[in-house]
């Protein structure tokens, strides 16, 4: 059975090494200061026709769909949601037709390159992938050629529910709240993540109450086609930046006075990825 679209997870070479300036200033500033700080040309707009505006009883989320690692699967959620296909329901029972949208869309869980593909890297032991770090925003793993890339399962993720067939995911989708849920690498597609919001998700129902709709959607659209009625804008630090990178190896060696210990480490879905909202 496939899970439903409020399932709940519980839970180009190598890569530019970080340079000493950035290493340097890192160690004398605080993780705040360093965003605070960083200059608008080291930010990115996320162009609002890649943000899905997801809307639940509680208030609205926004995400950001990964169109260079799974573009199939965005491209085919912008056209469920024009179509307002998720916005009813979802599809449950699989007996909903769709238009220009398709139920079953092939697995994107890594994208294939033909050469090395330049990520930020993290450095350091990961249990999951030989290589784990950031491309254009996303938490990212690869394998030792850095030819295969893939968005991994961390808090707040997009992706996609499928059954035993790896190609019949199309229309329900999860959003993980609670633990990193790394053991789903590369055996689903994941294609986005939530930029505003999760407090709306991990106000969902555990179990449904009998007569009442399960943590239904009230509605769901891209939103660059609802400008009149919602002007949102984000901007997201660009992750192959030098504020990113010292931000990176202040995580790992935290300065502020509470911290005692200094692991010189940070796992990948540990290290937040700085998302603001324009206006």
């Amino acid at each position: 059975m496939k899970l439903s679209l409020l399932t709940l997870c519980l839970g180009a070479f190598l890569a530019a090494p970080i340079d000493v300036d950035a290493k340097e200033t890192s160690q004398k500033r605080s993780a705040g200061e360093i965003i605070m700080t960083a200059s608008s040309s080291e930010w990115r707009k996320v162009s609002a026709e890649n943000v899905i505006k997801l809307t639940l009883p509680t208030g609205a989320a926004y995400i950001e769909l990964n169109d260079e690692l799974a573009p199939i699967h965005a491209n085919n959620m912008r056209q469920l949601a024009k179509e307002g296909f998720v916005a009813q329901g979802g599809d449950a029972s699989e007996s909903k037709p769709v238009k220009n949208a398709k139920k079953g869309l092939p697995a994107e869980f890594y994208l294939r390159t033909k050469t090395p593909l330049a990520i930020t890297e993290l450095k350091g032991p990961d249990g999951y992938a030989t290589k784990t770090g950031f491309l254009n925003g996303f938490a990212v793993a690869q394998n030792q050629s850095q030819t295969e890339t893939w968005q991994v399962h961390c808090p707040g993720v997009f992706a996609m529910a499928r059954d035993n067939d790896i190609n019949s995911g199309g229309t329900e989708f999860y959003v993980t709240i609670g633990n990193s849920q790394r053991y789903l690498d590369r055996n689903i597609t994941v294609f986005g993540r939530v930029l505003e919001g999760m407090e709306h998700f991990n106000l969902l129902q555990r179990t449904a109450t009998e007569g009442q709709a399960f943590n239904p959607i009230t509605d769901m659209q891209v939103l660059a086609d609802i400008k009149d009625t919602d002007n949102s804008e984000f901007r997201v630090m660009k992750t192959d930046s030098n504020a990113f990178k010292a931000l990176i190896e202040a995580r790992k060696n935290r300065v502020e006075a509470w911290f005692v210990e200094s692991p010189n480490f940070i796992d990948v879905c540990a290290m937040p990825i700085p998302t603001e909202r324009i206006k």
